[in-house]
């Protein structure tokens, strides 16, 4: 049977017929699709959202401990957060089968940087498998998994967003039976990294990358295809598919196994063809390992861009050098530019509203409130990874003066602060400090495709579970001040911010208020607004909100005269079609243009019930102006 599948789709097939019984992740593009695909379809496999990769990853040490294969899934810069029990876990191997996914982001489609995971593989000493379309990622799962057990080793898999979201016929097969038995069975020498032991699986590392170096030179995903002998190409995963449309007469040394590399099986390449390229996106990995070992390369990032994506275009222009000619040009066409932005009713926009204008330094954080540093709001002042809001404004704190130590915030989002942002929240606590932490608590992983976590109440699968306390968890670390606002109330929100940030006591305002898409939340959205024209003076108080349902509309000329001197240059207009009737708008127009085209104006929605816990405050009902 075949299947059409995303690359993310196929890596879940791959655990699902590799026999996995325990897959964890925690969400982040382009990787998550991964669990939510194992959540969805495989129900013989356990799988969770883990409140960061550090604890996936750990978690499928325990299941590996028990003999049953198991995954942990994130993308590129979680392997950051999870790199402490990597590297250890590389010493002391597994027991089922370990495969680790990585999802790397060439170009930063919607990540903070670009870094290349094939240096993991070796800084950990550990094999890497890298797949070039959907039929590979779901095989190297399962071929991942027979390594991990064979060599004693974790395996990681690297995937790139051009792998992981893009679809190709798939062959699918029968799940397999994994081969250890599960049971627990001591074994302090392995699983216990006290220096003694630790020093001699130091040793056993060291031999199995060398006998991994052995294997790789036969190993029958890494392939030669010997075409025109005057030009070589090494290269693996996405690379090799641009090759290959652009010159499929070449010859080329696909790699399946990038990690370690077989120097006998490079020396049988070379020796066949005259001149050897090397095609990789990113860091030039293969490239340098090439001429560690001896190669001569005549090309490599020479060619070809360290930034970025690579394309066929680019690999053309990069082999052909003065020969290429350019492709005329394509019809761009007359569409408007669409700058990313947050959502109308999103209620996230508020505070950023409230935060410019107050003229804070606002220490920010991984999420949909990423986009607030861009214009009209443009009030984050730094972004760093998940959870160093909170440490930044901690360590402002502590070297400003009292006047300037009032006027910075952190923020951060409802799964990132759990990812991340618990431990820098108790250094404030613990050592004495007195930064203002402002909590977006929209109910949701939104950013990554609404994936739940600790806070939502609900398992991977939808079912009701234990939901984490904000408020509880604040007052028992020790933060001084706590208190909840409506993200959608202008006013409240900046008597909030106002108070605690001139307290001179550590504070927590958790702005609570669901994800203007969260339906499953919202109970229904308001009549849109609507501005009146005769009202409208043009002064564009609206257009700073950055809400994509409003329209600034010039006017020129004749039209301009007409307007009798109060719109000299345009008017707002708001697009019913896109105004959920957050309200957010009819609190920003000094001149009470914009006005409610159904009811009374009310400040955000009405929500279903929530569970009520102690300290936490229930959305339920609407919030009056």
């Amino acid at each position: 049977m075949k299947r059409v599948l995303k690359g993310n789709e196929a890596i879940a097939r791959g655990a699902y017929e590799a026999g996995v019984r325990f897959a964890a992740a925690y969400p982040g593009t382009p990787s998550s699709e991964i669990l939510d695909t194992i959540g969805r379809e495989y129900e013989e496999i356990y799988a969770e959202w883990a409140p960061n990769e550090k604890v996936a990853l750990e978690a499928a040490i325990g299941a590996s401990i028990g003999g049953a294969r198991a995954m942990a899934c994130m993308k590129h810069v979680g392997v950051n957060v999870a790199a402490d029990p990597l590297m250890t876990l590389s010493y002391t191997g597994v027991r089922g089968g370990i495969v680790l996914v990585t999802a790397d982001d060439p170009g930063l489609y919607s990540s903070q940087n670009e870094q290349d995971n094939r240096n993991y593989a070796k800084f950990a000493k550990i094999p890497m498998l890298e797949p070039s379309d959907s039929q590979e990622a779901k095989d190297f799962v399962r071929i991942g998994f027979d390594l991990s057990e064979g060599f004693d080793t974790p395996v990681m898999v690297r995937s790139v967003t051009r792998i992981s979201h893009s679809k190709t016929v798939v062959r699918l097969e029968d799940r397999c039976q994994a081969p250890i038995p599960v049971k627990v069975e001591k074994n302090p020498p392995k699983w216990v990294m006290l220096p003694l032991y630790g020093r001699e699986r130091h040793k056993t590392v060291e031999e199995r990358l060398a006998e991994l170096e052995a294997y790789a030179a036969d190993f029958p995903e890494n392939r030669m295809e010997l075409n025109d002998p005057k030009k070589g190409i090494i290269t693996a995963g996405i690379s090799y598919q641009y090759v290959k449309e652009i010159f499929p007469h070449y010859s080329c040394l696909k790699l399946g196994m990038v990690w370690p590399l077989s120097k006998t099986l490079i020396q049988r390449f070379c020796d066949q063809v005259e001149e050897v390229y090397v095609v990789e996106e990113l860091d030039p990995f293969l490239e340098e390992n090439l001429k560690i070992m001896g190669f001569p390369v005549n090309g490599g990032k020479r060619l070809f861009p360290r930034c970025g994506e690579l394309n066929p275009l680019l690999v053309e222009k990069g082999l052909k050098g003065p020969d290429f000619r350019e492709p005329a040009g394509v019809e761009a066409g007359t569409l408007p530019p669409r700058p990313p932005n947050m959502c109308a009713g999103c209620p996230h926009r508020g505070i950023f509203y409230v935060l410019k204008r107050k003229g804070f330094f606002v220490a920010g954080d991984i999420g949909c409130y990423t986009l607030a540093a861009l214009p009209p709001l443009t009030a984050l002042d730094s972004c760093i990874c998940m959870g160093a809001s909170i440490g930044q404004a901690h360590g402002l704190s502590k070297v400003l003066g009292p006047d300037d130590r009032r006027r910075v915030v952190a923020v951060i989002g409802d799964s990132t602060f759990i990812h991340g942002g618990i431990t820098p929240l108790i250094d404030i606590a613990y050592n004495r400090g007195d930064a203002t932490v402002i909590l977006l608590d929209n109910h949701a992983t939104a950013m990554t495709g609404f994936q739940e976590h600790p806070a939502t109440g609900f398992t991977i699968r939808g079912e009701p579970t234990e939901r984490l306390d904000f408020v509880g968890l604040a007052k028992s670390v020790g933060i001084k001040n706590i208190r909840v606002t409506n993200p959608w109330n202008l006013e409240e929100i900046e008597r909030a911010i106002t108070e605690e940030t001139d307290s001179g006591a550590s504070s927590l305002i958790i702005n609570q208020g669901p994800c203007a898409m969260l339906r499953r939340e919202i109970k229904e959205y308001h009549p849109p607004y609507a501005i009146d024209q005769d009202k409208c003076t043009g002064c564009r108080m609206c257009l700073g909100l950055g809400c994509p349902a409003i329209s600034w509309n010039p006017v020129k000329g004749d039209e301009a005269a007409q307007a009798e001197g109060r719109k000299g240059k345009g008017f707002s207009s708001i697009e019913k079609s896109l105004c959920p009737g957050c309200g957010l708008c009819v609190q920003v127009c000094r001149f009470d243009a914009i006005y409610p085209t159904g009811g009374e104006a009310v400040c955000g929605f009405e929500t279903r019930s929530r569970e009520s816990s102690e300290g936490r405050t229930s959305l339920e009902g609407k919030h009056g102006k």
